[in-house]
């Protein structure tokens, strides 16, 4: 699947994609975090029929009905194209130092150089938590790193 990239001088940056049938949609991301949801005319493909517009949290509702849950085969593939790189999974456990504490608490990418990509929380994907994300007993944590990295991002998870 092809998605045209374009960036929109003052306004962010559109995504557009064809369907299978030759339908366009897109979204629209703007600097200010909205995102528009675009159906563009059949006919006139420079011309949108239907625009919605979502704050953050209406976005990644639509994108976790959408399939998010496909960041962590993008993952997995990455890992198979990129010498070196590992992607583990690692679960917050009831009693970690961590429960109920941000993820920027536990300065993990500074520290060892490994990046929390994704939250799986009851199921739902929490791609890119920002620093403020708190985590919670049971969540798992998508970490990327070298094998050396996520080991230690595990560490720190479980004993602080």
């Amino acid at each position: 699947m092809d998605v045209e990239r374009t960036a929109l001088p003052g306004i962010g940056l559109q995504h557009v994609m064809t369907t299978g049938r030759g339908r366009q949609i897109g979204v629209i991301s703007h600097r200010s975090g909205r995102r528009d949801l675009v159906i563009y005319d059949k006919e006139d493909p420079d011309s949108c029929i239907a625009t919605v517009a979502l704050n953050p949290e209406e976005a990644n509702a639509i994108a976790e009905l959408l399939g998010t849950g496909r960041i962590i085969e993008h993952l997995a593939e990455l890992h198979r194209q990129v010498e070196g790189l590992v992607t583990e999974q690692i679960p917050i456990a009831p009693g970690s130092p961590y429960d109920g504490r941000p993820l920027g608490d536990t300065r993990s990418r500074t520290r060892t150089g490994a990046s929390i990509v994704a939250v799986v929380r009851e199921g739902q994907v929490i791609a890119s938590p920002r620093p403020d994300f708190v985590f919670h007993a049971g969540d798992i944590i998508v970490v990327v790193g070298t094998g050396e990295g996520t080991a230690a991002v595990a560490q720190i998870l479980s004993d602080g």
